[in-house]
């Protein structure tokens, strides 16, 4: 028995929360142990960017503990994150994008739970005190799936484009693997999505799609393996959103960063990425460490304006 949890940034028993709710019925009847998380609910504190979080973490004085908002109930959404064996994270679509909510979840979940950060960072710290090393918590190295939902009230599908996309964030530093997405749109049209049965169909091949992936266990490459309905032009994230390179047959990938090259066979548009820019896509492990490794000798490391402070002053009101 594995473990599923949906996390919801919707209102309270509307259509996100009933679609996640759908999955996790699924999902429950198939055996597995299911829990339910809305962070509206709880007390979270917005990230200040301080980072002292990465600080502690690559000093190794902590885990990335928040330092701003120590008692507050993040706590309760991130053992929710660890204990899970796969995730459904659900969003409505707030002008085009994920909630507040739901981008403040990913500040405070970012670089402090990176898995590139922390399995550098246990490494680290086994080899310079042994016994005595103050370790990561050992459910952030656990394998897991997830899948994405968005609910948006327009008609047209433009009007959710960068939902799904900015979604990714909450998946790309803690190494999920992401199997599926659905964007529902169009819910103005009907009161509640209970009364769409396509859209509830829908959610029970997506739980499907989960179950399917837990049986897999040890098997990586079946566990991994992309079971969306929409497949984009990226073979790694499987979405579609680019930045175009004006005056070049290039894009790049806005949620992996990788670059591929454009060609064009038989009147069609490809898209090509080579095989060494998906091994460093931000999905993998590779394009995590990659970043790390630009923190650790860039903002770790950086040049200190000699008087700040006093350059500052005349800056401070301002304005205000």
């Amino acid at each position: 028995m594995a473990k599923v949890v949906a996390i919801s940034f919707g209102r309270k028993m509307s259509n996100t929360d009933v679609m996640l709710k759908e999955v996790l019925k699924k999902c429950e009847e198939a055996g597995h142990e299911i829990q339910f998380v809305r962070p509206d609910d709880l007390n979270i504190g917005t990230c200040t960017g301080c980072t002292a979080c990465v600080v502690g973490i690559m000093s190794g004085r902590n885990n990335g503990e928040c330092a701003v908002h120590p008692n507050d109930d993040f706590h309760i959404v991130e053992d929710a994150f660890y204990s899970a064996d796969a995730l459904i994270i659900g969003s409505p679509v707030y002008e085009t994008s994920p909630t507040g909510t739901f981008k403040t979840f990913c500040d405070r979940l970012g670089p402090s739970h990176d898995l590139a950060f922390l399995t550098e960072a246990k490494k680290e710290r086994i080899e310079r005190d042994g016994d005595k090393a103050l370790l990561p918590d050992e459910r952030v190295f656990k394998p897991r799936v997830g899948c994405l939902l968005a609910v948006g009230g327009a008609r047209t599908e433009n009007w959710t484009i960068m939902t799904i996309p900015v979604m990714y964030e909450c998946m790309m530093s803690t190494g999920v693997d992401v199997i599926d997405t659905h964007v529902y749109y169009g819910a103005m049209n009907v009161q509640h999505v209970l009364g769409v049965p396509e859209q509830m169909e829908r959610m029970d091949r997506m739980a499907q799609n989960i179950i399917d992936a837990l049986a897999a266990g040890d098997n990586d490459e079946e566990r991994t393996k992309w079971r969306g309905e929409d497949d984009g032009a990226c073979p790694v994230c499987h979405q579609s959103m680019f930045k175009v390179h004006q005056g070049a047959a290039r894009v790049e990938c806005a949620i992996c960063g990788i670059d591929g090259e454009v060609t064009v066979e038989d009147g069609k548009i490809r898209y090509i990425f080579s095989e060494k820019e998906q091994a460093r896509s931000r999905m993998k492990y590779a394009g995590k460490l990659e970043h790390r490794n630009e923190i650790a000798n860039g903002a770790m490391t950086q040049k200190k304006v000699e008087g700040l402070a006093e350059l500052k002053k005349p800056y401070l009101h301002i304005g205000e």
